[in-house]
């Protein structure tokens, strides 16, 4: 299987896992010039941007350590831009990451900040 396949996969089933979790997916692949967020989704008043990483084994370790800090930095920032754009800048948010792998699906809450990422 390729990774656009493997990619596509993992959103489908992190976008599933996070609405038995009870949060509401508000938008999927949003693309901005400052980067890419694999899924913006709603728990209560905090907005959720979320990262999905999908592998299909741990050959390189586990899904989420692939979320350093300049991707951190770009979803901060691409983050930044969808709030200006909904009047949502003084919403609470939270960077999340959804690891899937083969037969399992963990979501890792408030998985990094924004501290130090400007």
């Amino acid at each position: 299987m390729n990774r656009r396949v493997v990619g596509n996969l993992g959103e489908d089933a992190a976008c599933a896992a996070l609405r038995r979790a009870g949060l509401n997916v508000l938008a999927r692949n949003v693309r901005r010039p400052t980067g890419e967020i694999d899924i913006v989704a709603c728990e209560g008043k905090t907005i959720a941007f979320v990262e999905v990483k999908a592998r299909s084994s741990l050959r390189y370790g586990q899904p989420a350590e692939a979320v350093g800090r300049a991707k951190q930095a770009k979803i901060v920032r691409t983050a930044a831009v969808w709030l200006a754009e909904n009047g949502l800048e003084d919403a609470p948010v939270r960077f999340d990451v959804v690891e899937v792998l083969p037969g399992s699906v963990r979501h890792l809450r408030a998985a990094f900040d924004a501290t130090g990422l400007f």
